[in-house]
């Protein structure tokens, strides 16, 4: 084997290496439209999904992040309606973000106790893992001036959100 094609299975070996260690998580950004209707699914399941927990949790952990988590999502649902009427953008639905909050919602509003402390946890670290994604994404390469803007002013609370989710789901 020449010393080029030994290099060329050794990289390939190595990129191989590094990507399965660390799983690709690239996101598209959104178009305007669906960016601002997943943004909006994200604050409602925040602001929907934590008021139910303080109706239902008494753990204080889930208790705290979903107090947090209101306060957090009504400041970026105003934040988002100024960014989009300053873009001029309307609303449309998120064909992906829309219905698994509304299905998320559906399965915490059945629960009770430390199986609704558990969903909970595990639905916000899955809402948290998909916004800090598309934000991330959003933030470089959305289209709309505003709405980007909006997307690097949110997409550090979003990181810092996602940590805590992880740490009331358990580390993952």
């Amino acid at each position: 084997m020449s010393s080029l094609s030994r290099r060329t299975v050794l990289l390939a070996a190595a990129t191989a290496a590094a990507t399965s260690a660390f799983p690709a998580l690239a996101v598209d950004a959104l178009p305007d439209a669906r960016f601002v209707g997943f943004a909006q699914a994200v604050n409602e399941f925040a602001i929907s999904s934590g008021q139910l927990a303080l109706a239902r949790s008494t753990n204080e952990n889930i208790r705290g992040f979903a107090t947090r988590a209101i306060a957090e999502a009504n400041q970026a649902a105003s934040a988002l309606s100024r960014s989009r009427q300053e873009a001029g953008v309307s609303y449309a639905p998120d064909g992906s973000m829309g219905p698994k909050t509304t299905n998320l919602l559906a399965q915490l509003n059945a629960l009770q106790g430390p199986a609704f402390d558990t969903a909970f946890a595990n639905a916000q670290l899955s809402v948290q893992t998909d916004a800090e994604a598309q934000f991330g994404a959003y933030s470089q390469n959305g289209k709309s001036g505003p709405l980007r803007r909006y997307a690097q002013e949110i997409l550090p609370k979003s990181q810092m959100q996602l940590e805590y989710a992880r740490r009331i789901a358990g580390g993952r």
